[in-house]
């Protein structure tokens, strides 16, 4: 045998070892054999380098050094998931789906684990790259991380696509956690919080050789990618198991409400038996044809729901209420609690939210209250115990003056919040805005993080986020921790920024209810700031799914002459302003006022580009068919009902040819 046939050999056999004992959970060589075999292939892949593997066996102990982990963009959007807490929240959902798909739904159950998501490409069987769900819309790469953990396979087995990602969690088992924490007490370190938190963590270590030491694993529960051989959401997890994947086998297939309720009761109860951490199950529409029908939502997915166990819930003092400025001026009053452990973490701090609620609850400072994590991520009061209470307490008197710059506060009529209207005066105010326009989603600043902007403007070097574009090294290099490269990446940062596109700099503006949803639709009817500077209430409220209120805060803003000011000097820096010529080219309005339902499968273009190019067009894209509804664009597996309707409201039905003769003309 020569010595690369050898070194294949112990790869393939490596390979095989890895996937019966991680993912198979069997062994049949003990854990001695197989690291003599490991040594072995070390030591011939030494000796001879021009065999090197990115995916070899021997990745897995790790060794390279990451120092920045580079910003990658997600090829399908990572989405959140909507949560429910009772069966008639379930039921509400599945009344939604029913009226929007035809046939029987089914559904596919799956525990929802606590860990941190994790995209993976596979090209050729082969894992090419390893992202995290940052915002949903771009994540880090930490391949070489995710590469040392051992039951993500580096080669997949069997009849693969060649191009894919699938989806999952990274976790670190409860056993792991404990043995870790055991070793960190013994050297008299601090022991990790929870097994959440420390496996997140782990993913962003530079030295991959102590991401390797540590006992993570990745389970895998979504498949995303062209032309899947897979029809229904429960196939593909077992497709994805027989390629090499670790895929939990509690999944189950329910029928209708009532079984995934039995499932959900099932693992309430016996969820702390299982290995990992989990915090509910996660409800999917089974076929992935009504999936695609369904659609999403601005932040989720319709065809899917997570069901949230009950919360750990916990009582502890409440010792002050304090009160936070945002960058809109809106109000919060905080708790700020005897610190207390609440499911892993130490909590100190919860929002009471509004003076209304402070009122509905009577909340006051010296009360024992009762504290829960929202979805169990998020602290909150959920009621006081009125037997502990002191007889001399007061009840609590909302401030009326802001606590930054003690401007006296306003309440709209309608609004739970109060607000400091002293907009350019207020510190946190200043300081929030230029940290919403830096942030991720928004401008994306590299090298300028919300700590530096605040140091920024508390040393008069900006006061709003025009004066970010002055900036010079030499003015930033004395600020506290700042040397001369990360001045340098900062404003070459800044100066990279003005070639984001015109929708995420009108989301970065930071109009109130101006989110990123709203700024694309503003961005795409009206095509420049100075169009949208000019448009009326009228105008703007007959843009699709732009309501009154929306409208009076985007005339308010730019009736503001310190607004105009500063978008002219934007525009003046050459921040986008505008949508470019390039994108101007492939829009049209030929589809102007008409609103599209697109239904079935389709074989020239994906269902996404087909919705892509009605709206680029001009067009509305409606989930339901309606008398308001223009064209129904109808594939293959279009659902009987649907074509019912259409035809009972005389709506015309075309196809996918007929459709793209329309915008072709």
């Amino acid at each position: 045998m020569t010595t690369e046939e050898q070194i294949n050999q112990l790869r393939k056999e490596l390979r095989e070892h890895n996937y019966n004992y991680y993912v198979l959970d069997t062994s049949v060589i003990s854990d001695f054999e197989f690291d003599q075999k490991l040594k072995q292939l070390q030591e011939l892949e030494a000796a001879h380098p021009q065999y090197y593997d990115p995916n070899s066996p021997t990745i897995r102990v790790g060794g390279q050094v990451t120092k920045n982990f580079e910003t990658v963009p997600h090829t399908y959007r990572m989405y959140s998931l909507d949560n429910s807490y009772s069966k008639e929240d379930l039921e509400d959902w599945e009344k939604r789906i029913k009226k929007m798909v035809d046939g029987k739904v089914e559904y596919t159950c799956e525990l929802k684990y606590d860990g941190a998501s994790m995209s993976l490409t596979y090209e050729n069987g082969k894992l090419l790259r390893a992202v995290t769900r940052g915002d949903g819309f771009q994540g880090d790469d930490v391949t070489t991380n995710v590469k040392t953990i051992r039951s993500v396979p580096l080669q997949l087995k069997g009849d693969f696509p060649a191009l894919f990602e699938i989806r999952g969690e990274i976790v670190l088992p409860f056993d792991g956690f404990t043995k870790m924490n055991a070793e960190r007490v013994e050297a008299g370190e601090e022991p990790y919080r929870n097994p959440r938190n420390t496996a997140s963590g782990s993913l962003k270590l530079q030295d991959s050789s102590e991401v390797a030491k540590r006992p993570l694993e990745c389970l895998l529960y979504s498949l995303k990618g062209e032309k899947l051989p897979i029809k229904t959401q429960f196939e593909s997890l077992i497709k994805a198991r027989e390629w090499g994947f670790k895929v939990p086998e509690v999944a189950k297939l329910a029928q209708n409400i009532d079984e995934v309720l039995d499932f959900v009761n099932y693992w309430d109860k016996h969820r702390h038996e299982l290995p990992y951490e989990t915090d509910g199950v996660v409800i999917k529409v089974n076929d992935l044809h009504q999936q695609e029908e369904l659609g999403y939502t601005a932040k989720a997915p319709r065809w899917a729901m997570a069901y949230k166990f009950k919360a750990e819930q916990v009582s502890t003092v409440l010792n002050e209420i304090t009160y936070q400025v945002g960058r809109t001026g809106a109000i919060t009053p905080v708790a700020n609690l005897q610190p207390v452990e609440l499911a892993g973490t130490i909590v100190k701090r919860a929002s009471l939210h509004n003076a209304d609620q402070i009122a509905k609850l009577d909340i006051r400072e010296g009360d024992t209250v009762y504290v829960e994590k929202g979805g169990e991520i998020i602290p909150k009061i959920i009621g006081v115990d009125f037997t502990q209470r002191d007889p001399e307490s007061e009840p609590t008197t909302y401030r009326t003056t802001c606590p930054e710059c003690d401007t006296t506060l306003v309440r709209t009529e309608g609004e739970a919040q109060h607000y400091c209207p002293n907009s350019e005066g207020c510190p946190p105010q200043i300081i929030g805005r230029i940290q919403h326009f830096i942030s991720r989603k928004a401008m994306d600043i590299e090298g300028l993080g919300a700590e530096t902007v605040a140091l920024l403007v508390v040393n008069g070097l900006i006061n709003n986020y025009a004066d970010l574009y002055e900036l010079t090294t030499a003015q930033v290099i004395p600020l506290e921790r700042m040397a001369e490269k990360s001045a340098e990446n900062l404003v070459l940062g800044i100066e990279a920024s003005k070639q984001i596109p015109f929708e995420r700099v009108l989301f970065a503006l930071g109009i109130r209810y101006v989110g990123e949803t709203v700024a694309k639709k503003l961005a795409r009817h009206y095509k420049s700031i100075d169009a949208i500077a000019e448009a009326s209430e009228e105008s703007l409220v007959s843009v699709d799914e732009i309501g009154e209120r929306i409208a009076q805060s985007v005339v308010q803003f730019f009736a503001s002459e310190e607004n105009r000011t500063i978008i002219q000097r934007l525009k003046y820096y050459g921040v986008q302003l505008e949508i470019s010529a390039e994108k101007l080219a492939n829009q049209t309005t030929k589809l102007t006022g008409n609103t599209f339902v697109v239904s079935g499968v389709f074989s020239k273009v994906s269902r996404t580009e087909l919705k892509k190019l009605i709206e680029d067009n001009g067009g509305k894209v409606s989930g339901s068919i309606s008398a308001k509804t223009s064209y129904v664009v109808a594939g293959e597996n279009m659902g009987p009902s649907k074509r019912i309707k259409a035809e009972g409201l005389g709506v015309p039905i075309i196809n996918e040819d007929d459709f793209l003769e329309m915008i072709a003309s």
